[in-house]
């Protein structure tokens, strides 16, 4: 295939507007990261993306364009609905890794993506490029108002806008960090193409599209429109903010429990895009209330949040602690996306503090040391553990998050203004700033020390405020100049302000005051995590075997589905509550390792090791630890938990996809803590086979009178449920030992009687 020339203009590095910004972000190829594990995690993180094949990636869009493909394409979500949206990411990780390190044969690869891609869209010759399948029927149908839209699918198809987003995106990032005027033409036509795709429908009736899964594609509109300054993509990214999300925050109003966590965190960072360019001060408040809300009720100790990927009350962190699908990284992708953003309009520390807490303690420990491979869920659940991606196996969304997030480490360590540079992260690297005529190289093994020393090139001598960020972790802070300590030095909105002349090789320390100190969960129960500075501090833990630890190509292969350890055998910490610091001490050596003593379940006195959670892999570990008896409110859970081989929470994206749900007429809900699902057609999921499976165990609605559903198994009537309306919930066993083909998946139906609404189906479990 002819490459078609690709133009890259003189600067390699092309800055957002943002109407009311405070400080200014360097170019990502004005950072360079020194040696440090950052440095280490984007290396490997370049081989695991050039392992990668990019015609396997591309083969979903050419195939929808009707081309003849050179590979058939990757499997997983790759080729079971989200076909194409890794391709998409790719095209972002690509661009964030050329722009951090200057390789030709990262900008090959690039260059040749976008002349495939090119090809497909012209074919298509509409201006649309897409790997959903059969997604032209789909769009024809969505243009002319047929829409069927459901949390997590469109017409029928998995959520096709949140998939042609990361396309979006990957173009622009494209452009913005290449400086590539093809990708620049194929993103405006492809957002041509969406604005004819919509022209025929009322805004009405493009909130109820909305209500489908559809990732930032309010924040890529008004993108287009910063590059174009055409008022018609403003209008359209307005038209793709989701009001039902907006108006609650516009009025101050958490109603985020029970949503799916990651779909609703895109369409913030598009509100506050919106309101930087559009000079919008109540969208910019509500973008910082979500912040301000999730972060300090909502996340965990190590940046992330969301528990089987939905927000849960922020009062009940239980399911957090049982779950093994803890935080998700692209929840906290996003949140650093949305918490860089804030900076940049409200320069305050809180949101480097967040920052620094997530690249640190979720970020950095999401990639395998030695594979490169990347994490879905971190879980909290102590003793339980991470799996991790493989190059040709796996295409979940965190891993196209994963691939942008280890290729981007340099983009929140400095920042500037005009008469101001700040240092925001204690990260070795070294920054250009060309406006001043300034080389800043900061150098530290931090954290194993608690310093961080600054040397300055200068063209010549000049004054400006070096700004150093005041950690809230750090207690004092000093400060040397050239070996001389300078005392003082005064504190300006979160950050230390040494306002001076400089001159060439000028030297500045820092020396922090590291210290151990312990988080409580959120909602106050009983369970501890212990941190050393920023550093969240973790133990290993011996355990069952690891099942699964490298993801194959199965649907659910990006869960820890292995023996989950009996949280009441966990150990727990004891005495006072005010006094749980005393527990931990500081073993000898430069190395960041401390002894904990803890109770094991029979009493006895046991020391683990605790060292950084970003060290720690391919292992059992535990993050939070229980006061003594803080498990006990498990036992009854843990039960039937140990006799579950798989489970489906209905209304819940994941698990729904993972079974691989069909159905009609059907309606997903969150009530009184629990999700359900309900229709008056049908619904349905497929199981795999399991040789051990023995029950089908159902848990419905049985609150209202004579409400009904009928459950079929592979197509056979199994039962007429009616509700009584006597109990909240009602539950149904079915045996499954004669009803099952051997050896092959298995389908349940829930069908509705009548046209009536069913009960509302709030989980299944298959039970050994």
């Amino acid at each position: 295939m002819k490459l078609v020339q690709i133009i890259y203009t003189a600067a390699t590095f092309l800055t957002l507007n943002s109407a009311g910004a405070q400080v200014h972000y360097f170019d990502n190829a004005e950072v360079n990261l020194l040696e440090s594990p950052f440095l280490v995690a984007q290396n490997l993180n370049k081989k695991y993306i050039l392992d990668m094949d990019p015609d396997r990636l591309l083969s979903p869009f050419l195939k929808e364009a009707g081309l003849e493909t050179k590979k058939e394409q990757y499997t997983n979500w790759e080729n079971t609905g989200l076909d194409g949206h890794i391709g998409g990411h790719y095209l972002s990780a690509l661009a964030l890794l050329y722009a951090a390190d200057k390789d030709e044969l990262v900008k090959r690869r690039l260059d040749y993506m976008l002349d495939v891609l090119h090809t497909a869209q012209t074919k298509n010759g509409n201006g649309y490029i897409g790997g959903v399948p059969q997604g032209i029927k789909m769009w024809e149908e969505i243009k002319r108002g047929e829409i069927k839209a459901g949390n997590f699918d469109l017409n029928g198809k998995w959520v096709p806008l949140y998939n042609i987003h990361k396309t979006y995106a990957g173009l622009r990032d494209a452009y913005l960090y290449t400086g590539s005027d093809l990708a620049k033409q194929m993103l405006v036509d492809l957002t041509d193409w969406m604005i004819e795709e919509v022209s025929a429908l009322s805004d009405q009736q493009i909130q109820d599209i909305l209500v489908s899964e559809h990732g930032g594609l309010n924040e890529v509109f008004a993108d287009v429109y910063d590059f174009t300054k055409n008022p018609k993509y403003l209008k359209l990214s307005k038209q793709f903010s989701h009001q039902s999300i907006l108006n609650p925050l516009l009025e101050g109003v958490d109603k985020l429990t029970g949503l799916h966590a990651n779909t609703q965190i895109p369409k913030v960072i598009g509100y506050k895009r919106i309101a930087d360019l559009d000079q919008n001060d109540s969208w910019d408040r509500a973008s910082e209330f979500f912040w301000d809300k999730v972060t300090t009720e909502r996340s965990v100790v190590i940046g992330g949040n969301s528990a089987g990927e939905h927000f849960h009350p922020t009062t009940d962190f239980s399911k957090m602690i049982e779950s093994i699908e803890g935080p998700e990284t692209c929840n906290t992708y996003n949140m650093m996306r949305l918490s860089k953003m804030l900076f940049q309009t409200h320069p305050q520390s809180k949101y480097l503090e967040f920052y620094e807490r997530a690249v640190y303690n979720h970020i950095l420990s999401t990639q395998n040391p030695k594979t490169g491979g990347l994490v879905y869920f971190t879980q909290m659940r102590p003793g339980h553990y991470r799996v991790y991606s493989q190059p040709h196996t796996s295409m979940w969304c965190c891993v196209g998050s994963g691939i942008e997030n280890h290729s981007k480490y340099g983009e929140m360590i400095y920042a500037y203004d005009k008469h101001s540079f700040y240092v925001n992260l204690f990260i070795p690297s070294k920054v250009n700033w060309k406006e001043k005529g300034v080389i800043m190289t900061q150098r530290n093994s931090f954290p194993s020390h608690n310093f961080s020393e600054f040397t300055l090139n200068l063209v010549k001598s000049q004054r400006f405020a070096f700004k150093v960020r005041k950690p809230a972790w750090s207690n004092t802070v000093k400060f040397y100049v050239n070996d001389k300590q300078i005392n003082g030095v005064k504190i300006v909105n979160g950050f230390y302000d040494l306002n001076r002349k400089w001159k060439d090789g000028d030297r500045i320390r820092v020396a922090f005051d590291m210290k151990i100190t312990v988080e409580q969960l959120p909602d106050k129960s009983d369970y501890y995590a212990f941190l050393y500075g920023p550093i969240v501090l973790s133990a290993k833990i011996d355990g069952p075997p690891l099942s699964g630890l490298y993801a194959d190509d199965s649907r659910g292969g990006h869960v820890a589905k292995g023996e989950k350890m009996d949280l009441s055998e966990i150990p727990v910490l004891y005495g006072g509550r005010a006094n749980i610091i005393d527990l931990v001490k500081k073993k000898s050596g430069n190395d960041i390792s401390f002894e904990l003593n803890v109770k094991d379940h029979g009493g006895q006195i046991i020391a683990y090791t605790l060292e950084p959670f970003y060290q720690l892999h391919n292992s059992r570990y535990i993050l939070y630890w229980p006061y003594e008896n803080a498990n006990e409110r498990f036992s009854q859970n843990e039960e039937l938990d140990g006799r579950s081989i798989d489970r489906i929470i209905c209304g819940q994206q994941q698990p729904e996809s993972d079974h691989f749900i069909k159905m009609n007429q059907s309606t997903a809900g969150y009530e009184h803590n629990r999700h359900w699902r309900n229709t008056i057609d049908f619904f349905e999921y497929t199981f795999p086979f399991d040789e051990n499976m023995r029950i089908l165990r159902i848990e419905l609605d049985n609150s209202i009178v004579a409400q009904q559903v009928e459950i079929n198994i592979d197509g056979k009537p199994m039962k007429v449920f009616t509700s009584s309306g006597q109990t909240a919930t009602e539950i149904i066993e079915i045996s499954l030992s004669d009803n099952l083909s051997d050896g092959k998946p298995f389908t349940v139906t829930f069908r509705a009687l009548d046209n009536q609404p069913t009960v509302k189906i709030f989980e299944l479990r298959l039970l050994k």
